[in-house]
């Protein structure tokens, strides 16, 4: 009752008080794409041992070296999104998107770019989750694909629109407890139980096999067990790129900081960073290597597509992990991978629900409020947001199905989308962050940003390949040329624009930013105190205080609000503190997952041995399992309380 979803600042940011480990379950469930289940597998499968890599789909072609890129293409930018997130809590915590915290601090056009730039993320992570949602659907089940693409948004919009962010954060923990099962299922199914693997010690031998059979290009020694992989290390740049325009550009990551309660934004992006890293690392470790090893086992049973490889098409639709699932567990493994790509993409797009009916309501509520309805309720607003999301929803399916007709996959959107959206990125974390920050420091890095990577996108794709078409774009080589030249000058351009004539912004501005409620209260207590002076004037005879009691009460008021000032700067010295926690805990997680870890494995030019494989595939199941735990407990022992108050209710309601 004290959270009806009804209210606007609950439907939207679920009143600002979700504890960290819900929070971090949310950003584990909602960063588990189906590209995090199914591309991962693949780039295993297809580079072999690289633990960076995208998921099922990296393991499946690259090897090991891709799994563990994909980890820490996701990992590093959550925990670093911490520091941002304290900063919107610091320097913008009645706000309720990012773009409300842009037009406030840059105006109007800065809003209507930044605009652009966060209905497009959402576009492409839409598309990633429905057309690798509805492919496995599809291949599965034998259920047409667009009829896929439609129904998946459609249902996932009925409980959004009933419980609002809050909702989500409960599915997100049951989805997130489910994923975790169905993890642990697999990997002791592959390297315990199953006929056709059954130990680490089999699978070892079988991807030593496959690297005689069908050696990586690129890899040391033609190996899928090493972390020396040309086409690995770009995969992994790209990844880490690509991770920071899914996260920065998101508004369901802010609205997950908007969210939380201010003493712990940063611990619960800290924690689901790190817990979030288990999941492709034992996941696409598991099947993506499975699918490699069990490629050309000729003994039953065998890989569905036998003798014969994956086609390009269904690798690239991130179908090697649905084939390795089948082998392993037969029809049950195809329904599980089914089950955890449905919970993966429901939780995911149940996000972006929440987080585009955000984006719109922002010009809703600005246009709407201000020149037609000042007095507009919190009710009202929420109503207009279920009109979004419903509209949303079948957009999605339609976006998904225009997609699919025009033979954009999985593998495509993954790549691309770093080569769009990485100019906005530091512009974006600038903006709550940086007092130095100029309008045309914005404007420079993210347009120039833009331009400069679209020009190496095309020269880069023209030179390496050959010639500029739809499927050499998507290349890893093209997408590196596109994002790592657009961040660079989106950040030169920005940073040294603004410098040439630095702003001294003080956040009181965006400070300063109501929530929807707090609007509502003003306006009504506006009108009370209207017609209060009205009737005063009518009736001076009835005056009943005076100037002593309106003396003392002054001075209460004085004292009061003293003390609040007194509250704001205790508040805004402890957030200080847990930024410099954050930006200290990111750099020492960044430093190991990407340097200590697999550039001294990288230049000694090491294939692993089978005792050293054992003890990698050790470490990656007690992750999963202390992530799995820690996501699964910590949520329960935080709301014990609230849970045990509920228990209590229900039980005296029985038996009474």
């Amino acid at each position: 009752s004290n959270f009806p979803p009804a209210s606007s600042e609950e439907f939207t940011s679920a009143s600002r008080s979700v504890k960290p480990g819900l929070v971090c379950c949310g950003i584990v469930s909602a960063w588990t794409w189906s590209a995090t289940l199914l591309q991962s597998s693949t780039a295993a499968y297809t580079f072999g041992k690289n633990f960076f890599h995208v998921t099922v789909l990296g393991a499946y072609l690259l090897g090991l070296v891709a799994t563990l890129w994909y980890g820490v293409g996701g990992t590093i930018q959550v925990a670093i999104f911490g520091m941002v997130a304290s900063k919107v809590k610091q320097n913008a915590n009645g706000a309720h998107t990012f773009l409300e915290i842009v037009k406030t601090r840059f105006g109007t056009s800065a809003h209507i770019l930044f605009t652009f730039y966060g209905f497009l993320c959402i576009l492409l992570v839409c598309g990633s989750l429905l057309l690798g949602g509805s492919a496995t659907v599809s291949a599965l089940t034998g259920m047409n694909t667009i009829a896929a693409c439609f129904l998946l948004p459609i249902g996932i919009a009925i409980y959004v629109i009933f419980g609002g962010l809050r909702a989500t954060f409960i599915c997100d923990w049951s989805h997130t407890i489910i994923l975790f099962i169905i993890i642990y299922i697999f990997v002791f199914r592959a390297y315990g139980t199953s006929p056709a693997i059954g130990s680490v010690s089999r699978l070892y031998d079988l991807l030593e096999q496959a690297s005689i059979d069908t050696p990586v290009v690129g890899n040391e020694g033609g190996s899928y067990l090493t972390m020396k992989s040309n086409q690995g290390l770009v995969f992994g740049a790209v990844a880490i790129l690509s991770g920071f325009t899914g996260v920065f550009c998101d508004q369901g990551y802010w609205q997950r900081a908007i969210a939380s309660h201010p003493e712990s934004t940063t611990k619960a992006y800290m924690l689901g960073g790190i817990s979030w890293f288990a999941v492709p690392w034992a996941f696409a470790s598991c099947l993506g290597l499975s699918a490699r090893a069990l490629l050309t086992n000729a003994s039953p049973p065998n890989f569905p597509t036998y003798p014969s490889p994956l086609s390009p098409s269904q690798t690239s639709a991130g179908l090697a992990a649905p084939a390795a699932a089948a082998v392993l567990m037969g029809k049950g493994g195809a329904i599980t991978v089914l089950l955890v790509v449905f919970m993966a993409v429901t939780s995911a797009a149940s996000a972006e629900l929440i987080g585009v009916s955000s984006l719109l309501m922002t010009p809703y509520i600005s246009i709407y409020r201000t020149y037609f309805r000042p007095n507009a309720t919190g009710d009202e607003i929420v109503r207009v947001s279920h009109y979004f999301i419903c509209f949303w929803a079948v957009w999605m399916g339609g976006w998904a199905t225009i997609l699919n007709a025009a033979n954009i996959d999985l593998g495509w959107l993954y790549y691309v989308q770093g080569c769009i959206l990485c100019p906005a990125v530091i512009p974006i974390g600038l903006t709550v962050s940086w007092s130095k920050l100029t309008k045309a420091g914005v404007f420079c890095g993210a347009i120039g940003g833009a331009l400069f990577g679209m020009l190496a996108w095309m020269i880069g794709c023209w030179k390496i390949y050959g010639q500029i078409n739809i499927t050499n774009l998507a290349e890893p080589y093209s997408a590196l040329c596109s994002t790592l030249t657009g961040l660079f000058f989106s950040g030169i351009l920005t940073v040294g624009v603004s410098l040439l004539n630095p702003a001294d912004y003080d956040f009181s501005g965006t400070r300063a930013i109501a929530t929807i409620e707090d609007a509502n209260e003003s306006n009504i207590s506006g009108d009370d105190t209207r017609n209060r002076a009205s009737d005063t004037e009518s009736q001076n005879e009835k005056r009943a205080t005076s100037e002593k009691e309106l003396s003392i009460k002054q001075g209460f008021v004085n004292i009061m609000e003293t003390r609040l000032e007194k509250d704001e700067e205790s508040r805004i010295r402890s957030l200080k503190t847990v930024f410099r926690k954050a930006l200290i805990y990111s750099s020492i997680l960044t430093l190991i997952v990407v340097i200590l870890v697999p550039m001294p494995l990288f230049f000694s030019h090491y294939v692993f041995s089978k005792k050293f494989y054992t003890f990698w595939t050790a470490c990656s199941i007690i992750w999963a399992l202390a992530s799995g735990t820690f996501c699964i407990i910590l949520p329960l022992w935080e709301s014990r309380v609230e849970i045990g108050t509920i228990l209590g209710s229900a039980y005296r309601s029985i038996y009474k």
